[in-house]
């Protein structure tokens, strides 16, 4: 797995890069279904979260705490 810092400036499509499956599923579960949109090569955690109505920071750690998992 690649690592990378995970702040509200990770633009979506490197974040896929890590982990494509763990990502998504959390993506999905939130209602982003922005992953295989051609928006996510340049848009942001934030971006994603605000255009969505959600809290930046509790995705950002669903994300990690979902990356943590076997």
């Amino acid at each position: 797995m690649t690592e990378i810092e995970i702040t509200k400036n990770t633009i979506i499509a490197d974040l896929i890069k890590v982990d494509p499956k763990k990502i998504m599923e959390v993506f999905f579960r939130r209602g982003l279904y922005c992953v295989g949109c051609p928006i996510a090569a340049g848009e942001t955690i934030e971006q994603a979260a605000i255009s969505h109505g959600l809290d930046v920071d509790e995705l950002i750690k669903e994300i990690k705490d979902r990356l943590k998992e076997e």
